[in-house]
């Protein structure tokens, strides 16, 4: 059996350390977590045992960080005489970078990954890229852990895994702005809330079902909803005439980066 302590009980801390503990996976989790009421809350559960007990990472096969890019340093500097070179370590920081890892808890065994909000639904899609010293037993491993969330990508270095935030890592959060618009123009046309909801919520998901099913791509799934003259074109004309798609690659690249500025301040 594995042991897998996992530093940080916030959403994707725990969300890990929960999928973890229902999967079929051979291992022992406990979370680290230095706030109280998190770990009283954790604790109600009487599912994954969480404290503040660092001591728990002497005796960990990995390491899971799922703490903040900005407290990195502070947590390297009060982990570090407690880890060891055999074992692995697997961050979902965005933008810290394998190296300054290494040299921050003083071990080779890395891995980056990436994964975003819908891992709490299963839905979750994670890019990751290891270092060198990682042996393939190991990241098979890591992958089955991961993949305990949604699916998994591996990535061939870690600039791709930098440009990853910007599609699946903060990808939720530009398709919640684009579906907040959709409600509100739905509350300003009259319908009732949970109305606005359904409509929104049913229109993406049975356009992604679409997307997914079919070896179709989105330009001409663009054409089949349209036709000459129609709304639909008129709505997607105004669009283009304001470069929504420009901008909304634009927003992407800002934050890729971010994620990349992120990483060079440690």
């Amino acid at each position: 059996m594995k042991k897998i302590a996992v530093i940080g009980g916030g959403n994707m801390g725990f969300t890990y350390a929960a999928s973890i503990y229902h999967s079929d996976l051979d291992a022992q989790i406990e979370i680290i977590e230095n706030s109280q009421e998190k770990i009283d809350e954790i604790n109600a559960l009487k599912t994954i045992p969480a404290s503040n007990n660092y001591n728990v990472l002497e005796t960990a096969d990995v390491v899971f960080l799922a703490i903040k890019p900005q407290v990195a340093p502070t947590v390297f500097e009060e982990v570090k005489h407690l880890l060891n070179s055999e074992q692995l370590v697997v961050s979902i920081m965005a933008g810290i970078t394998i190296e300054s890892m290494q040299e921050g808890l003083g071990l080779d065994k890395v891995v980056r990954a990436m994964p975003n909000l819908p891992a709490q639904v299963k839905l979750g899609m994670t890019t990751y890229v290891a270092a060198p010293k990682v042996s393939e037993e190991e990241l098979d491993f890591i992958a089955a852990i991961l993949k305990s969330t949604g699916e998994v990508v591996s990535v061939p270095s870690e600039a791709q895994l930098d440009k990853s935030v910007g599609i699946s890592g903060s990808g939720p959060g530009f398709v919640f702005y684009v579906m907040e618009a959709m409600e509100q123009a739905a509350l300003n046309f009259g319908f009732s809330s949970d109305e606005a909801k359904q409509m929104v919520v049913k229109t993406l998901e049975g356009s992604v079902k679409l997307y997914e099913q079919n070896d179709i791509s989105l330009t001409e799934w663009m054409d089949r909803v349209s036709s000459k003259g129609g709304a639909t074109i008129a709505g997607l004309n105004y669009f283009e005439s304001k470069e929504l798609s420009k901008e909304l690659q634009n927003g992407i690249q800002v934050c890729v980066n971010r994620a990349v500025e992120l990483g060079a301040k440690k």
